[in-house]
């Protein structure tokens, strides 16, 4: 059987965090926003658990946390949910990188054609941004700066800590997609100034379907951000419509793991790197990490292979391990990886790189096992 390694793309939930939701599913029936019974009232309390075990994931103050249905929600909310008050001060100067999700990209592209000016700052060669190149970029008319702690294809962690840190006693807004660094990169995160934070259940072994925007307040105020979508007064308007209780109920259980079990994942995934890493020099294959190994995830390696085509590798290789070549918002397309092509990578390397990306539960002697058998079929492939 293939050994899933794609948890980039979405971890594999984790039982406990199933088990969890089935309980609720079972014998929580009501509308978190029912006020007139007890059914409204125990669904209630299952939300606001779930809203502190986030909070305590990153220490903040649940009263910070605003559910969402996902990180691309959480994203269009954080930029788009500015216009009222960009239009307000004249401030509408956005700042993002050109290797950012799509979830923010195209977000922002619209509001470049809707009169915002946007500036792309793009990494180097490592796939790591500057965060001086970002700060040179700043003027009065900044409303906004918006990067991603950690890249979704390469696993490059990015200098958000820098940014924020120099953005912090500035009028702008600093907005960071934690995606793949939420219930990994606990402490950093932690230690992070931003205004607005977005992540998503489903890369942290809960469910699909369900994320997290959190605003944080300085000086008592919560970021000037609007909602995009109206219907109703769930989340303070800032995500209209019925919480979903049971996938609320499984984040938060998904949080309260993380929390526990951050350093015991982190040591497992340095564990499984170290092995693919020594497999893979053993091997005989010419290959190199697309990416600065100082600044990477420990859950993540973005790989080129000399000579063997990505698409044939995962082809080829399917029964063994399951990869991907690229991010799974853009899967359907067999144009290069945008983030790649930023990285300056020939159209050719490109077509010859894998991403590999695993978690929790991961059994290391199977994945050996299967490895080492997609290796001799890239050996095969060249």
């Amino acid at each position: 059987m293939s050994v899933y390694l794609d948890y980039n793309a979405s971890a594999q939930i984790d039982n406990r965090v199933v088990d969890y939701m089935m309980d609720i599913y079972k014998n929580n029936i009501g509308n978190a926003d029912s006020r007139t019974h007890d059914f409204g009232d125990n669904a209630r309390v299952i939300v606001e658990n779930a809203r502190k075990q986030v909070g305590l994931l990153l220490d903040i103050p649940p009263e910070e946390v605003f559910f969402t249905s996902g990180a691309t929600e959480s994203n269009n909310i954080a930029i788009q949910g500015l216009r009222e008050y960009a239009d307000k001060t004249g401030k509408k100067h956005i700042i993002t990188t050109s290797i950012e999700h799509k979830a923010v990209l195209e977000t922002v592209k619209y509001m470049g054609e809707h009169g915002y000016r946007v500036d792309y700052v793009s990494p180097d060669q490592t796939g790591r941004i500057s965060a001086e190149e970002v700060m040179v970029l700043v003027d009065d008319e900044t409303l906004l700066v918006s990067v991603m702690h950690v890249n979704n294809e390469t696993g490059v962690i990015q200098p958000v800590k820098e940014i924020g840190a120099e953005l912090a006693d500035r009028d702008i807004l600093f907005h960071v997609d934690a995606t793949q660094s939420c219930g990994k990169l606990v402490e950093e995160l932690r230690d992070i100034s931003y205004d607005m934070l977005s992540f998503s259940s489903h890369k942290m072994y809960g469910p699909q379907g369900i994320g997290a925007l959190v605003l944080r307040r300085k000086k008592y105020k919560l970021p000037p951000v609007k909602p995009i979508m109206f219907g109703g007064l769930q989340e303070h308007g800032i995500s209209p419509g019925t919480i979903p209780v049971a996938l609320v109920g499984g984040f938060g259980k998904a949080c309260e793991l993380a929390t526990e079990e951050y350093k015991k994942d982190e040591a497992d995934n340095i564990a499984i790197r170290d092995m693919l890493i020594e497999m893979l020099d053993k091997s005989g294959i010419n290959y190199k990490i697309n990416g600065d190994i100082e600044h990477l995830i420990s859950s993540t390696l973005n790989i080129w292979i000399d000579g063997v085509s990505s698409e044939a590798l995962m082809l080829s290789s399917k029964e063994y391990c399951s990869i991907s070549n690229g991010s799974a918002c853009t899967s359907s397309s067999y144009s290069p990886s945008y983030v790649l092509v930023a990285m300056r990578m020939s159209e050719d390397d490109i077509d010859q790189s894998i991403r590999l990306s695993w978690g929790r539960n991961i059994d290391a002697e199977v994945l050996r096992d299967n490895f080492e058998k997609l290796l001799r079929v890239a050996k095969e492939l060249v």
